[in-house]
Formats: C-alpha cells, structure tokens, sequence
C-alpha cells in the first residue's frame, strides 16, 4: 500500500445503499490514499465465514463480513467480526493506518487493530433512530475517549459533541453542484415518471421514520392535483403504513447518477421531515442538491435548514403552512426566485465534497503529526459558534 497510510472505515451505511456522505468524503480521500470499508455483515447459509471483497470506486474496496446463521449477530460486536477483522488485520492492514469510524458500534473491534489516528464521523445521531440499539450511548462515550478527532455532520450535532472532545470540527452536508446542474439540462427524463401528471412535488431519499406520512397525506388529500413523488427505498418502517393515495407515487430506490432524470421535471422540491427524536440533529444533504438542480424547495423546520437557509427555503411548521409554501412555490411572487437564487449561488459556491474533503484530509495529516488544529468549517478556519460562522 507503499508510504501513505491507508483509511480503514467501519460504516453502518452499505457502500451500495443512498449515495450519501460516507460515498462522496471517501471517494475522495481515496484520490490520496487506499480506503478500505468494512460493513457490517451479513448472514448467509454456509459453514465458514469469509469476507466478500469488491472494488466500489477507485481505490475503494469495501469488505463486507459473511457469516455463517449459527454465528450470525446483527452489528460490530460479535465475536466472529472481532476474530475476522483481527485475522484481516494480520494478513493485510497496516498498524499506520488511519481507522475511520462512521457508528459507535465499531468502538467494539478498536482492540483488533494497530492504527495511528482514530476519526469519529459523525453524519447522525443514530441513538436518535428508530430501532437503535440501547448500548449506542455507552459505546458512543467509549468511542469519544477514544477518538483523535470528531468531525460532526451538521452545526446541531456539533453543539450536541463539542463539550464532549477537545477537538471537534463541524463538516455540515455538502453538495456536488455539477452533478445535479448539468444532469438536470442533459439527462432524459426518467422513463417511469414521465407519465405523471404535473404538476410535480418530489422528494428523494430514504423514506422511513423521519418523514411526516401524516403530512404528505394531508397534502395529497387537500390538493389532489398536485402529485406527490417519491423516489428512494422504504427501510425500518412497514410498506404498508405508507399512505395510498392516486397522487402519490412511490417509484423506489435509485441510482444517484439517476437523480437528476427525476427532478429535471419536478415543480417543487420536498423536505417533509417529521419533527421528532429521529430528525432533532439531521442535516440534510438534499437541501444543496434541490440548489443545485435550481429548483424551489419547501421544508418542516428542521434546525440545519432554518438557521442557514430561510432565506432561500420556504419553511413551513404546520401541516396548513407547508402547503401554503408549496401554493406559494408553484405561483412565487414576482422577483422572488430571482432573489432566492442570488442567495442559492452564494451558498452552493462557498462549499462543495471536494473541499470538505480536503479539509478533513489536512486535519488527518496535521493530527497524526501531532500538530494542534484549529476548528475548520468546510475549507474555512474558523472559530465555531453555532450557525453562520463559515457561511
């Protein structure tokens, strides 16, 4: 792997799963060094557990545990993971390597591995989600004793560590602004949207526990011309408690290069979050890619999409607001997109992956180097005080 360390990742998030943080800051790290992402396993019918290895992206390879029913258990700490990633570490990782760790749970395998710089990514406060084990908040303390440094994914969840590391940096969502842009001008509509009727609210994402279904509903009852589309997979959550309605549509999970054939045709762009435990700290990444893609977005008064952006997302806190935003969003005043957008290329040029890479890239070397850092949003040194500090 020559003189470079390597970044070896645990993720609770499948490399092949919603094209989210983890893809894009790893792809990236891997232009400078080999990463190596260990998911959590999976059960299968054989006698002997092995390990399925594949080549994700350049320079990434993702592990993925294969363990044998009789000795299958559900995350990081059972002990067929701690012998297989103690054997993995003996036949191929290096003691410099730089661990990555995107769940608490994984603070169970840090005593199979030699590693110089310990980073705690913290995109969500998975204690939060629905069906969280109990032993998060425990393993998660362990994890902070443990950890060189913690970058947080968004200014909530950066109020909620900083007391708890001496060094926390706040890396909020970001975007890849061409992708979304030139996509939505050349990429044919999607084949299986086409025949939708306009006009078109759309989200994209994962639907479960965090999404208001009691909202949506009220929104496709209230305003049965409007048809609500949803793009992404169903998880944690029953299929069947989605609300059916003939302007619903539900066209499942998609490819991320697949994203701007479906919002090219799109009216207005949803963020219909409910406000409960589960989105308390969510920062989420679609906001900067409904930019992006230039379209009006309206949103539940989520904390990282109020505090930054008000000016450019309507908010609506009531089921009677969100749609009014959303009849305001259909019919905006005049001069209002042109006013918003100002405000959108401000925001969507201040930031994109390829510099939050790179800051947390120069925060890596300088720690590991045991060189004092100083708090970094984005590319930008700053001291960070809660919202507004980098933008």
């Amino acid at each position: 792997m020559g003189t470079i360390s390597p970044i070896i990742v645990f993720s609770h998030l499948r490399w092949n799963f919603v094209y989210q943080r983890p893809q894009h800051v790893l792809s990236r790290l891997a232009r400078q060094r080999p990463v190596l992402v260990i998911e959590e396993p999976v059960e299968f019918q054989e006698d002997i557990a092995r390990w399925e290895r594949r080549e994700a992206a350049p320079n990434v390879t993702v592990m993925v545990p294969m363990v044998p029913q009789a000795q299958f258990t559900p995350g990081f700490a059972s002990r067929t993971m701690k012998c297989m990633v103690e054997q993995l570490a003996v036949s191929e990782l290096p003691g410099s390597s730089v661990v990555w760790v995107y769940t608490p749970a994984a603070v169970e395998l840090l005593d199979s591995l030699t590693y110089c710089f310990l980073v705690y990514d913290c995109m969500d406060e998975l204690s939060a989600f629905l069906h969280a084990p109990r032993e998060l908040h425990d393993q998660e303390q362990r994890l902070l004793d443990r950890a060189d440094v913690v970058f947080t994914g968004g200014p909530s969840l950066y109020r909620a560590k900083r007391d708890r590391h001496r060094e926390v940096h706040c890396f909020p969502s970001s975007v890849d602004v061409d992708h979304f842009r030139n996509g939505v001008r050349v990429l044919a509509e999607a084949a299986d949207q086409v025949a939708i009727p306009s006009p078109r609210l759309g989200y994209f994402g994962v639907i479960d526990e965090r999404l208001d279904l009691d909202l949506l509903a009220q929104i496709a009852d209230h305003r049965p011309e409007w048809q609500l589309v949803l793009v992404g997979p169903v998880v944690k959550i029953d299929p069947q408690t989605l609300p059916q309605r003939p302007n619903i549509h539900y066209l499942g999970g998609k490819q991320y290069g697949e994203l701007p054939a479906y919002i090219k045709r799109w009216d207005v762009c949803l963020m219909p979050f409910a406000m409960n435990e589960s989105t308390k700290f969510i920062s989420p990444t679609k906001v900067l890619e409904y930019m992006a893609a230039d379209k009006p977005i309206v949103s539940t008064p989520i904390a990282d999409v109020v505090q930054p952006y008000q000016t450019m997302v309507r908010i609506g806190s009531t089921q009677e607001e969100f749609i009014g935003c959303c009849e305001e969003a259909l019919s905006p005043p005049p001069n209002d997109w042109k006013t918003r957008q100002i405000a959108v290329e401000g925001v969507l040029k201040a930031t994109s992956w390829d510099l939050t890479a790179e800051a947390m890239e120069r925060i890596v070397n300088r720690g590991s180097r045991e060189q004092p850092a100083v708090p970094v949003l984005n590319d930008a040194p700053v001291l960070w005080d809660g919202w507004g500090a980098g933008l």
